[in-house]
């Protein structure tokens, strides 16, 4: 068997020992310095002045429409886009908010949306902003995307939950827009087993994303920062300021073993990413002699950092015998994200309107994956090859 995951960390052994110790050494496991040290490290390594940790990639979601609807910059009944091949706590946020969610087709060539598909659905949409999904560690041409966002007045954020390491010419995938979100659950490229993070420029952002993660007070703010929203809500004293909730939030706080184990794992990053490319690079050489098969472009990114490994057949017929190829060689498969989101129970149930989304249909009837990782013997890579040569007729 050839799991999607093998390991809940990359270097397991080591990273299991060091949390052992650290666990029987640690005065305190709830939210405290370990999780800022990650913080830290992790904005220095993605590039972004700030970065706020969360309890699962699911809640820094929810808790960036949250921050940016107490801010004013997002309100109730307002347009927002998303990328239709993506993950379900993409599209649940701007419903539990109170927005309008638009999908926003993507090209099969990418797996992902593009200035083309953003033009077409801003012509026919008043959008306030735009949620896009760089899906399995791929990306559209973010860059033309930023600017046709700007042009707009469209408010541009990046789930960049799959495509952590990923760069192209213009920057790393999670620069493009105002705020990034990243998921550190098992499988991902950096494992923190649960765990999530906003990376942002914004000072006053990163400030409501921390009162939004911590119930809606301002225990995680710098003194300075306090005082500020002290004098503004007149709160007289130090013990009343310890109970004192000053917008809407939530409790999405991590535990110092999150940010333990995210700081271990970033010493590794980069091998992992290095190792992943390189797993796709050998494996895509098979793939795109392959007439039965639609090659992912990335030649328009400098640096790939794939989550996994997908496969899109030219139809639903080809599709079956490639997945019976990969299940009777004992490699583990999935639908390729959750495919077209408007065909999800939850999404019919709270949205009557229904857009034409012919290259997320097409990637949803004809695609999977199977995982990518740096556990991946050279027989593991032999045999994934062996399913990907073209089947006679």
């Amino acid at each position: 068997m050839i799991p999607l995951m093998k390991n809940a960390f990359f270097r397991e052994y080591e990273t299991r020992k060091a949390l052992s110790d650290f666990i029987l050494q640690a005065g305190k496991l709830s939210m405290g310095e370990r999780c800022v040290e990650f913080e830290k490290t992790f904005a220095k390594r993605q590039g972004r002045s700030q970065a706020v940790l969360f309890n699962s990639g699911g809640s820094a979601n929810l808790a960036l429409i949250q921050g940016l609807r107490n801010l004013g910059t997002l309100a109730q009944g307002e347009k927002m886009g998303f990328s239709a091949l993506t993950w379900s706590t993409n599209v649940m946020p701007i419903l539990q908010m109170g927005m309008t969610p638009v999908p926003v087709d993507c090209e099969p060539s990418t797996l992902n949306v593009t200035s083309a598909t953003l033009a077409e659905r801003i012509r026919n949409s008043n959008l306030k902003a735009l949620f896009i999904t760089n899906a399995l560690g791929f990306a559209g041409d973010l860059d033309a995307i930023r600017r046709m966002c700007a042009d707009s007045g469209i408010v541009l954020l990046e789930d960049n939950c799959e495509a952590l390491g990923t760069e192209l010419p213009a920057g790393r995938t999670g620069n493009f827009g105002l705020a990034s979100t990243f998921s550190f659950f098992v499988a991902h490229h950096l494992s923190t087993i649960e765990g999530g993070m906003v990376a942002t420029d914004d000072d006053e952002l990163a400030d409501m994303l921390r009162i939004v993660r911590a119930n809606g007070w301002d225990r995680n703010l710098s003194a300075v920062k306090q005082l500020k929203w002290r004098k503004r809500f007149n709160v007289p004293n130090e013990l009343q300021a310890k109970y004192t909730f000053y917008d809407l939030g939530f409790n999405f706080r991590p535990t110092e073993i999150t940010g333990f184990i995210g700081t271990q794992q970033m010493r590794f990053l980069d091998e992992n990413i290095r190792t992943r490319e390189r797993n796709h690079l050998q494996i895509e050489k098979i793939a795109e002699g392959n007439e039965d098969l639609i090659p992912i472009r990335h030649d328009h990114i400098s640096r790939l950092s794939p989550f996994a490994l997908p496969v899109l057949c030219r139809d639903e017929r080809l599709k079956e015998r490639y997945l019976n190829q990969f299940s009777g060689a004992g490699i583990e498969v999935r639908p390729i994200i959750a495919g077209n989101i408007q065909n999800q129970p939850f999404y019919r149930r709270y949205v009557a309107e229904r857009y034409d989304l012919p290259g997320t249909a097409f990637v949803d009837r004809c695609g999977f994956y199977c995982g990518n990782y740096p556990e991946l013997t050279e027989s593991d890579i032999d045999v994934i090859c062996s399913c990907l040569f073209r089947l006679l007729q």
